[in-house]
């Protein structure tokens, strides 16, 4: 698995198109929405924290996971790793390692940035805490997306709904709160993971009606994951 984590480093610092939607894109975007947040008198401190996260799930790790994927299907790579002694799930993990744990430091540095601009979370673990299964929410939808998408090309295209869907949730619920409408926002992907930012950031909520809000998030991956299981290929889609 580290051999092929480490294989998948090397190419990823080698795509362009990665790099920018790794790198330039949601570095660009959180800088925005920090200077925002050093202009606009009262706005909610957790709330860009939940928008800065997922810009990164978003459109660091997700699109990012599914473009790889969809390469390496289309190149035979997938294929030739599955003739190696590392099994399904060390391919996987190989070839995501790289990805997430970037992703997790674009997170944790981006998250620390606003920390000095606009002051700290109440409750770091819980913040943690949220990071983590967002993460295993956006790459369990990233598998399950990369079996429907052909190529990397056609990933810009299969990615969109994700994309731009869990980062309005995130905005959505983050700067509107959960008063009204709280089933529907608290169920839609991303919805509950913002709320638990928000929490954790602005303190205040009882950590057991806190920690409730995972159960959600936890209950997309177990449907992204079984969605996978379904129409992940590894072989060339036709």
């Amino acid at each position: 698995m580290l051999s092929i984590a480490l294989g998948e480093l090397i190419q990823i610092f080698r795509n362009r198109l990665v790099l920018v939607t790794m790198f330039v894109i949601p570095a660009a975007s959180g800088a925005g929405y920090i200077y925002l947040y050093d202009k606009v008198p009262g706005l909610d401190r957790g709330a860009v924290a939940a928008v800065l996260m997922f810009l990164i799930a978003a459109m660091s790790l997700y699109t990012t996971a599914v473009t790889t994927l969809a390469a390496r299907r289309q190149n035979l790579f997938l294929k030739r790793l599955r003739s190696t002694a590392a099994g399904d799930t060390g391919i996987l993990a190989g070839l995501l390692l790289p990805v997430t744990a970037i992703s997790l430091a674009q997170v944790t540095a981006i998250l620390a940035v606003l920390a000095v601009v606009a002051g700290g979370p109440a409750d770091p673990l819980l913040l943690a805490g949220a990071v983590l299964a967002t993460v295993a929410m956006m790459l369990g939808l990233g598998l399950a997306t990369a079996g429907l998408t052909n190529s990397p090309e056609h990933a810009q295209v299969t990615t969109l709904p994700i994309l731009v869907g869990t980062l309005v949730v995130a905005g959505w619920v983050g700067f509107t709160g959960t008063e009204e409408l709280t089933l529907l926002k608290r169920v839609l992907p991303g919805g509950s993971a913002s709320e638990l930012v928000v929490n954790a950031w602005n303190g205040g909520v009882p950590i057991a009606d806190s920690l409730i809000l995972l159960v959600p998030t936890l209950g997309w991956v177990a449907v992204a994951i079984a969605l996978a299981t379904q129409v992940f290929r590894w072989e060339p889609r036709r």
